[in-house]
């Protein structure tokens, strides 16, 4: 193939898993930005119920992405990286779609978790196959404009929320991904990939080998803890803005979309300046530190300057998207940590148990809160624990700058 082929191929490859992405975030955060008017739709109409219900469904989500991430992982290093790309699109799509036609909770939290395990498996074979297929020096511009390019999908499912009703949204969302699969078409495995199938004596995907010794584990589990934060901050202050400003006393309640929107513009441009820092300073390890001390003074703005009006929670909002927007520089991390016939299991699966640790932070802070502590002190409790776990993992793992990616465990 020529250079100029393979530059094309690389371009479409981009495009895909940016765009893919982009589908990805947009029905992700989309059940974020409609809870309210869904689950009034379909009768729930008191504000206690519908927290304790939105709150069911957002959990239900998030264990279906830590199912598909472990499932989409093992397929990817067991069947190639295109088929993740296909099955995943496919299953979302149609659950999206599916989820516009819901009368009732039940049918709700069934078609969410499916949805879930669909969406768990897009980014992981996305960053995998471009980590596996650009240059060592380069492949964190393309990690990084997958997310920058993905996270405005929050951006645009927030806007359509205002415009459209809610099961207008849904079909929106799966008809994306319908189209998105026909673009696929065209899109190369990885040579990296390739290579290993034809070796009879590599195991591919057995996610076994992640636990065969305490230095393996403690990689794969440190990369997971780096990334909690993230979502830590995104569940706990946006996607439940609503409660956290009833819990601040502020004389105007957050409206949950608005929020989202602001915080992912924010998640956008973070995506974008980590990334180029990590690029610039050679390293993924001081890119993700720096992101996370600034992550403790967004918060700390959030709950003091943030919480006096309206204005300044959504700017708050903003600031919390930004600083934690280091997922561009956390997901290249874990793709290159492992090696290739374990790598799609590994940058799946590891978002996925970042986005699935959010229920147990629901569910810690629960604890915190019958235990007598107020709604805001039980998640700043949660989130000590988040914060220094993910420093301490971070300084056990070694830097992957430049690291060249073609070997096997």
């Amino acid at each position: 193939m020529s250079d100029n082929n393979k530059q094309k191929g690389l371009t479409l490859l981009i495009v895909v898993a940016a765009l893919g992405y982009f589908v990805d975030v947009y029905d992700l955060v989309l059940f974020g930005v409609i809870r309210v008017p869904s689950l009034k739709g379909i009768g729930i109409t008191s504000d206690a119920d519908i927290a304790l219900y939105g709150k069911m469904l957002f959990n239900y989500q998030m264990w279906g992405m830590l199912a598909g991430g472990i499932f989409w992982g093992i397929l990817g290093d067991k069947k190639g990286r295109l088929s993740v790309l296909f099955g995943s699109i496919f299953l979302y799509s149609v659950a999206n779609i599916l989820n516009g036609m819901i009368s009732t909770v039940e049918q709700y939290k069934i078609l969410r978790f499916i949805a879930g395990f669909g969406l768990a498996g897009e980014l992981g074979a996305g960053v995998t196959l471009v980590s596996e297929s650009m240059s060592k020096e380069k492949r964190g511009y393309g990690t990084t404009i997958i997310a920058s390019v993905g996270v405005i999908g929050a951006v645009v499912a927030s806007a359509f929320a205002h415009k459209f009703d809610w099961r207008i949204n849904y079909y929106i969302g799966g008809g994306m991904g319908i189209i998105l699969l026909f673009m696929r078409i065209g899109v190369s495995e990885s040579g990296m990939y390739k290579e290993i199938t034809a070796k009879e004596n590599v195991s591919k995907g057995n996610i076994l080998m992640l636990f065969r010794d305490m230095s393996t584990f403690s990689k794969y589990f440190s990369v997971i803890l780096i990334g909690i934060p993230i979502w830590y901050l995104i569940s706990t202050f946006v996607f439940f803005s609503k409660e956290m400003g009833q819990a601040m006393n502020m004389s105007e309640i957050p409206v949950p979309a608005k929020a989202i929107m602001y915080n992912y513009i924010g998640l956008c441009f973070g995506d974008i300046c980590s990334g180029l820092l990590s690029q610039y300073l050679k390293s993924r390890r001081k890119a993700i530190l720096l992101f996370l001390i600034l992550s403790i003074f967004s918060v700390i703005f959030y709950l003091t300057i943030g919480k006096q009006n309206i204005t300044n929670f959504y700017i708050a909002c903003t600031i919390i998207g930004f600083t934690a927007g280091y997922w561009a520089v956390f997901n290249i991390t874990a793709s290159e940590q492992f090696g290739t016939n374990l790598r799609a299991t590994v940058t799946t699966s590891v978002p996925n148990f970042v986005r699935g640790a959010v229920p147990l932070v629901n569910i810690l802070a629960d604890a915190l809160k019958n235990g007598g502590n107020s709604y805001i002190h039980s998640y700043l409790y949660v989130g000590a624990i988040v914060f220094g776990l993910a420093f301490v993992a971070l300084y056990t793992l070694k830097d992957t700058f430049s690291k060249d990616l073609d070997f096997v465990e």
